[in-house]
């Protein structure tokens, strides 16, 4: 039987990466994206948004973590994991997220790119262009 696992999406970060590393010294991003979907029922126009859990790992981990804060637009592609655990208690408990595999930054230029001007001694915004990203 023929499998495939494949996802990409497209939302606004709704918090700022969280990174660690592992006790082999790889490191890992988490963060969540918050993804809408606009349509129409009975000519009325609605509204939903769908919150989806993302991982990466190693040098895109990185480089997620440097460049991307909350409200950032992310696209992501990956594959879906589902963990299993068991909590203190003895209660089974389990969860699906992205292992995100490949990433592009959206947005333009013009747009805060995380990099505080303040926090580097300027008052001009930064430069950023793609030659910035290490891969």
């Amino acid at each position: 039987m023929a499998n495939y696992n494949r996802v990409i999406l497209m939302g606004n970060l709704t918090r700022d990466p969280e990174l660690r590393y592992t006790p082999n010294g790889s490191a890992v991003a988490s963060f969540s994206i918050a993804v809408n979907r606009r349509y129409k029922v009975d000519n009325e126009k609605r509204e939903e948004t769908s919150f989806f859990d993302i991982v990466f790992f190693g040098k895109p981990a990185e480089i997620i973590a440097e460049y991307m804060k909350k409200g950032r637009p992310l696209l992501v592609e990956g594959r879906l994991q589902q963990r299993r655990w068991e909590t203190d208690e003895g209660q089974k408990r389990s969860k699906v997220e992205v292992v995100g595999e490949n990433f592009q930054f959206m947005g333009g230029r013009d747009q805060d790119n995380t990099r505080s001007a303040a926090s580097e001694g300027t008052d001009d915004p930064p430069e950023f262009d793609d030659s910035d990203i290490p891969f």
